[in-house]
């Protein structure tokens, strides 16, 4: 098999790119990336070492994908990530690449006929609809009470037919966008397609910040001894979201690569689930534990631009089609996070403090 990773030496396409070589020695991996993530250079020497081809490329350039060999599939994993992302009033950057960008990555997989796995987010879900969902206070955190106002929430978190109507941040509207396009190329191009709509990634080697990347800034402001902020809700640190280790995400796109016939054409919700959540105030208690080390954080109780009290994902449908769960908690996460920063410390000191 040959495959053409986007966003190949970002933390989820070369996380993705390197499992795929391993487990696949066979297979030929192409990982495309502009390089424009601080900290994604590092990743060209892991890849390299695997024996994964490096393709310095953008998305946004058609050009780009000319030069490129055929392949059976691409997984797109490419983006601007950041929620925070155009609210400054320019949004250039982040709709030509993660809108026009796909674009370009679904005609060069039509022209090889090539299946086509999307990475998109959680953030397609309208803002104001979460925030009015029924919650209940408990000691530590934020939960989902039963009862909801709205279809696709429960206690079990949020599912694929949560409705769509309402603003969700530039950012969850260019993936949205994105999707709408892929249905239209699955049913009338017959693109193989498939929809991941993911929560919080992450795992070693993300680069994380404040805006993307929350539970490695987390770790790392713990382990280079720095301060952290509980923002907004009160400024008690109980927002929650749940957390899907890259390796998880990993065996589900796997599984997708070599039975895409059972989910062509599905849209569903992948992530960490009610079992791997936590909230900020739960997290630092971890991060401690982990760490040995115990930093100043402040409280603001002034709720930040985007920001959502609470986002867990509802499994049911993609583990009901596939037989997918996560198996990595938090806890083992964050130990695996910390092992890395310490591994790698001189490296990521400059990028992560």
């Amino acid at each position: 098999m040959k495959l053409l990773i986007t966003g190949g030496a970002g933390f989820v396409g070369s996380s993705l790119a390197i499992a795929l070589k391993m487990n696949y020695p066979d297979y030929e991996i192409f990982a495309m990336d502009n390089l424009k993530r601080r900290g994604s250079e590092l990743n060209l020497s892991r890849l390299k070492k695997q024996g994964v081809e490096f393709i310095h490329g953008d998305i946004r350039s058609k050009e780009d994908f000319d030069a490129l060999p055929g392949v059976d599939a691409v997984i797109e994993a490419s983006a601007e990530p950041s929620v925070l992302a155009g609210l400054d009033g320019t949004p250039d950057y982040l709709i030509n690449t993660n809108l026009f960008g796909t674009v370009n990555c679904l005609n060069y997989a039509l022209k090889h006929k090539a299946a086509f796995l999307f990475l998109s987010t959680s953030r397609v879900y309208p803002i104001k609809t979460l925030e009015g969902l029924n919650f209940v206070e408990e000691e530590t955190r934020f939960a989902l009470a039963d009862e909801q106002p709205v279809p696709g929430a429960s206690s079990k978190g949020i599912a694929e037919d949560f409705p769509l109507d309402g603003p969700r941040s530039l950012y969850g509207t260019t993936k949205l966008a994105s999707e709408l396009l892929i249905q239209e190329y699955n049913e009338f191009y017959g693109l193989k397609t498939v929809i991941n709509r993911c929560g919080v990634i992450t795992g070693p080697w993300q680069m994380g910040k404040v805006d993307q990347g929350v539970m490695v800034l987390w770790i790392a402001k713990h382990y280079f001894d720095q301060q952290l902020g509980y923002f907004g809700y009160g400024g008690t640190g109980k927002q929650i979201r749940d957390m899907l280790h890259v390796a998880d995400l990993y065996r589900l796109i796997d599984w997708q690569l070599h039975n895409l016939d059972q989910v062509n054409g599905q849209i569903l919700n992948a992530g960490g689930g009610l079992e791997s959540s936590a909230s900020l105030q739960e997290l630092t208690k971890i991060c401690q534990e982990v760490t040995g080390k115990t930093i100043p954080i402040k409280a603001v109780a002034e709720t930040r631009t985007a920001d959502i009290r609470l986002y867990v994902t509802d499994n049911t449908k993609v583990t009901a089609l596939t037989g997918w769960k996560p198996e990595i908690g938090i806890r083992q996460i964050v130990e695996e996070i910390a092992a890395w920063l310490a591994e790698n410390e001189e490296d990521l000191k400059p990028i992560l403090m």
